[in-house]
């Protein structure tokens, strides 16, 4: 009993090393498991499903001639036509089945109200493909899709059912209202599931089918080879690889594109073009993770971020191991005189285990709130619909991978000091030389050796925190071409609640009036394409007059917005004038467009007054007005050729994004727009409500979360370091006592031995940091492409870490260089 109770009387009299080693190890470990949490659900975690690693997604790079239309799913080199869709699952012999899957926005309403959510349209395999079996009812099948337009059914998430309907046994049968139409609930996913989109987390699951009553602005186009919007994924049949999948089903696809679908794309895609369209295969990726855009854009941050907190878990190890090591030392009389006198070797190394052990314990215990911490701030540095999503939350195996780590560090130094204890002469024990005969000098080269690598490890972080601070700054520092103070922006989709076109733009035009006349309210604008959220619309644009253009500049990016849009964000107009109330349905059509659509089709002073049509089936549409270039889908990105287009006089708008400014904050604007939204028409969700700055951070959210982090993570291994440093130091110290007394003794001057402490942090800091700087260098070009307007090599960012190593080395040395000259020469010649 006595040796257990032994540990924690420890801790209470003398609590600065166990207090130490409980601070590092909580941060250290919960650093690493908050950022391999988000590691693993991002990039690793595999859908919960049955053999998931024999799904396979398939991409068709490559030029497309008619339409495309991508989503959170994919990019447009992964989508395909409805009828090519078809083609496929009926020919293809490699797969248990193909399933395809397309996103969507869904207005759930219910009980005199509707709530904004997410849904998932689905063929009758997906299901089937996935190997899942519902929670409650029935899952969508084959026989849910007859034909277009027909299979009025649904499917809950297991949250949503359980959130939205209370878990009712008899929510099964029930009618849910989706988009304006009556559905038939017939069944639960199994809980757990949350799609096959990461990111995306869908309320309810739809027949594919059922797209264009879900989605009443899009044209029919059911039957239309050149429309691209549906994603697919398959089940590889047993014993069959991918290779072998892909070699048989591109010569199933190849007589498709050149028999049917080239001469349908003939007229719309130049030679060249032509000819590269006929050569595209279709490619397999693995499908064990589901699809989604995030994951190509978020790999290489996520990748940094957990080396940058295993270096730190690296330097939490080395620190402890410091420690450890100075008490072993220091003990070292101790343990040799209690060896001496009969007490056993296991005894020894039990004791000091277990004094190791209840901090290192207490240690990783804590480290499950700072991972929960960690994860919080992450939540707020990602988009709220993101963080929903991905419900970041603890990884269990990441836990008790760093805590055993950790654990078995701290145990095996703890443990090495007491068993060589039990090995010392009891002569030199007795004599003080217990020390000596444990090795000092050895101990304290190693000790220099750990501090010195976790100077290089923290001036390797230094300068990659510093190289993303400055590329965040540059991000920060983008001229948008728009004014995002004091603008609150929501969406609005009466449509989607069953609205016709008419009255749909006539809710929009009652909500731009009584918006308009609320009081702090200055401008109100709107557009269909909301600004800087990644999202996009092109056409494809043919002067009159004009025979062939070049295919680089056939394609351009449009908006329908409102006469007060550009006032609104405070887009200058350079020539012409604005779009006004008049551009209305049946009459003439117009466009305002940007200075990089002038210089894209060289239209010079003559711009104003020329004719174009778009591919859209637009004719003879008359530019009257130029605009200065602004921002369209990211901040990052080049400003694009844009095409802006009356609201007024699209008869299939589904929905419009608005741009509420006023005169003084945006909290009043947020509490008001929802009550005037309810009073006009209570059946309207208000959608993705939030600040225009707020969702300008959320198009660069990885930079910020990269930036955030690495200079957190940076900064707590500096601080870990100048600890390591200090303890070095301190220890170097009290070692030379009788040494330094002597000097002291001899006429030395208190400047003299203040440099000897310096000289000894300076050897290492110069060491340490040349080996950093090395390998930051060595890293860039991993670093680089994620970089915005600098090298990896930015010299600023250098001189900026090692600045700020060297006070924090400085720092360290300030105390042990004070103590050394504070010795008294008296005292000291009487020290052992």
């Amino acid at each position: 009993m006595n040796v257990l109770t032994r540990p924690l009387r420890g801790l209470i009299k003398r609590p600065g090393l166990p207090l130490a080693m409980i601070a590092m190890l909580s941060l250290g470990i919960g650093a690493t498991t908050a950022i391999f949490s988000v590691f693993h659900q991002v990039l690793v975690r595999p859908l919960p499903v049955p053999d998931p690693e024999r799904l396979v997604n398939f991409g068709a790079p490559g030029p497309k001639g008619g339409r495309t239309s991508s989503s959170a799913a994919g990019s447009s080199e992964q989508i395909f036509s409805y009828p090519m869709y078809r083609d496929l699952a009926e020919r293809q012999q490699v797969f248990t089945g193909v399933a395809a899957q397309r996103d969507f926005r869904a207005s759930l309403a219910g009980q005199g109200s509707a709530r904004m959510a997410n849904g998932i349209l689905v063929s009758g395999s997906y299901f089937s493909v996935l190997g899942l079996e519902p929670a409650a009812g029935r899952l969508i099948g084959p026989d849910d899709e007859p034909k277009i337009g027909e299979g009025a059914v649904a499917v809950l998430s297991y949250d949503y059912w359980q959130s939205g309907l209370g878990g009712a046994p008899d929510a099964i049968g029930r009618r849910l209202t989706v988009n304006g139409h009556e559905l038939t609930i017939v069944g639960v996913a199994p809980k757990g599931f949350e799609g096959t989109i990461l990111g995306f987390k869908p309320q309810v699951f739809v027949p594919l089918t059922l797209r264009w009553l879900m989605e009443p602005q899009r044209v029919r186009d059911e039957e239309d080879r050149r429309a691209y919007w549906i994603y697919l994924f398959a089940r590889l049949k047993p014993g069959v690889a991918p290779e072998q999948a892909s070699a048989t089903l591109n010569v199933q696809y190849s007589a498709i594109l050149n028999d049917v679908e080239a001469p349908l794309n003939a007229g719309d895609l130049s030679p060249d073009a032509l000819a590269q369209f006929r050569k595209r295969q279709i490619t397999l990726d693995p499908g064990a993770r589901g699809r989604s855009q995030l994951t190509s854009g978020a790999d290489r941050p996520l990748e940094l971020l957990l080396g940058i907190t295993a270096l730190v878990l690296l330097i939490v190890c080395f620190n402890v191991a410091n420690l450890l090591l100075a008490r072993g030392v220091a003990r070292a009389g101790e343990l040799a005189v209690r060896a001496s006198i009969g007490a056993s070797r296991l005894r020894l190394v039990l004791e000091s285990l277990l004094d190791a052990a209840v901090p290192a314990a207490i240690g990783a215990a804590l480290s499950v709130p700072v991972a929960a911490f960690t994860l919080r701030v992450i939540g707020t540095l990602i988009p709220a619909d993101l963080a929903e999503s991905l419900a970041l939350r603890v990884n269990a195996t990441a836990l008790f991978f760093a805590m055993g780590v950790s654990l078995a560090a701290v145990l095996l130094l703890a443990a090495a000091p007491a068993a060589q204890a039990s090995r010392t002469d009891p002569a030199g024990a007795m004599k003080g030389h217990a020390a000596q005969s444990l090795g000092v000098r050895g101990t304290a080269r190693l000790r220099g050796v750990l501090a010195t690598v976790q100077v290089a490890f923290s001036m390797l972080l230094l300068v990659t925190a510093g190289l993303f601070a400055r590329s965040l700054a540059n991000v920060a520092s983008v001229d948008l071409g728009v004014s995002t103070d004091s603008i609150v922006t929501f969406t609005l989709a009466p449509r989607l609640s069953g609205a016709t076109p008419e009255s749909a733009r006539a809710t929009f035009a009652l909500v731009e009036e009584r918006l308009a006349a609320q009081p702090g309210v200055m401008s109100v604008g709107a557009a269909r394409i909301a600004l800087l959220t990644g999202r996009g619309a092109s056409a494809r644009v043919t002067f009159d007059g004009v025979d062939a253009l070049p295919d680089s500049t056939l394609s351009v990016l449009t908006n329908d917005v409102n006469a007060d849009f550009f006032d609104t964000v405070s887009i200058p107009l350079l020539a012409g004038r604005r779009l006004t109330v008049a551009d209305e349905q049946g009459a003439p059509l117009v466009a305002v467009v940007n200075e990089s659509f002038v210089r894209q089709y060289a239209l010079g002073a003559d711009a104003l007054g020329k004719r174009f049509s778009t591919g859209a089936g637009s004719t003879g549409i008359e530019i009257v007005g130029i605009v200065q270039d602004a921002r369209y889908r990211r901040v990052k990105a080049d400003v694009p050729a844009q095409i802006f287009t009356s609201y007024r006089q699209n008869p299939n708008l589904d929905g419009l994004t608005f741009y509420v400014r006023g005169a003084a904050g945006t909290d009043a604007l947020l509490r008001m727009i929802p009550r005037v939204v309810t009073e006009i028409d209570p059946g309207v969700a208000v959608g993705s409500l939030t600040t225009f700055d707020a969702q300008v951070d959320d198009n660069v959210f990885l930079d910020r979360l990269t930036a955030t982090l690495a200079t957190g993570f940076a900064s707590l291994a500096t601080l870990l370091a100048a600890l390591g440093l200090y303890g070095v130091l301190a220890y170097g110290v009290a070692q030379r006592t009788r040494e330094l007394g002597l000097r002291l003794a001899l006429g030395a001057t208190p400047r003299r031995l203040r440099g000897l402490v310096v000289k000894q942090v300076a050897a290492m800091t110069l060491i340490g940091a040349a080996l950093g700087l090395s390998a930051a260098l060595a890293l860039g070009r991993f670093a680089e492409s994620l970089l915005f307007g600098l090298s990896a090599r930015d010299p600023l960012a250098i001189v900026a870490a090692s600045v700020a190593l060297t006070l924090v080395a400085l720092g360290a040395a300030y105390l042990p260089a004070r103590r050394a000259t504070a010795v008294d020469p008296l005292v000291a010649l009487r020290h052992d």
